[in-house]
């Protein structure tokens, strides 16, 4: 059986800081790939105004099972996203549910797969995804494991996402004082020049 308690040793052991979120998130699928023995691929899907895409990926299959239902705009890995549910599929080859994505996946040699939602979900919602070329490969030890990892995912992205609008704050600071500094400088210049006071330079400069 799985080993939760080392699996979360793993990903404490993940370092957030001054690292891009891609190469996290791609530190965090290829522990969700070794953490899961049945996985042969995993990915991490990430919504961002409606466009899903892969954020991060440890093998091909997975990255061909997202591309596919991403053609689609549905599938397992989106509507796990979009709805905040966990999507199960044993066997592809008499999934239901979305019968055109479970028919091309099958024919890339993706049988089963699991797609956990991120939890907490804000700006960027998304799922971690897991895929196997053998059906009824996922139980609910992955299960477990996965919803684990899945919140993990989604600290990093909250993490990312608060670091970006800091970003954006101080950027936007930084600006205001650089143009303050502008209309201090040419009040100043204006006052010189033309004999009159701050209100004057900067409400109504003279054009002597």
């Amino acid at each position: 059986m799985p080993d939760l308690t080392e699996l979360h040793e793993a990903l404490a052991r993940v370092v957030f800081t001054d690292r891009e979120l891609p190469e996290v998130l791609t530190v965090i699928t290829g522990l969700a790939r070794r953490a899961m023995p049945a996985t042969e691929a995993a990915s991490i899907t990430l919504i961002r105004g409606e466009i899903p895409f892969t954020a991060a990926h440890d093998g091909q299959m997975a990255l061909d099972a997202d591309e596919l239902q991403y053609e689609r705009g549905y599938g397992p890995c989106v509507d796990a996203g979009t709805a905040g549910q966990m999507f199960l599929v044993d066997d592809m080859r008499t999934e239901q549910r979305w019968p055109d994505y479970a028919q091309h996946a099958a024919a890339h040699g993706v049988l089963s797969s699991l797609s956990m939602p991120l939890p907490f979900q804000d700006a960027t919602i998304g799922a971690l995804n897991t895929y196997a070329g053998r059906p009824e490969a996922f139980g609910e030890e992955d299960v477990v494991l996965a919803e684990e990892v899945a919140g993990w995912i989604a600290l990093a992205v909250g993490n990312a996402e608060a670091a970006a609008r800091s970003s954006d704050d101080l950027g936007h600071l930084r600006t205001a004082m650089m143009s303050r500094a502008v209309i201090d400088l040419a009040k100043g210049i204006l006052m010189e020049r033309h004999k009159v006071t701050e209100d004057e330079a900067f409400l109504s400069p003279p054009t002597r």
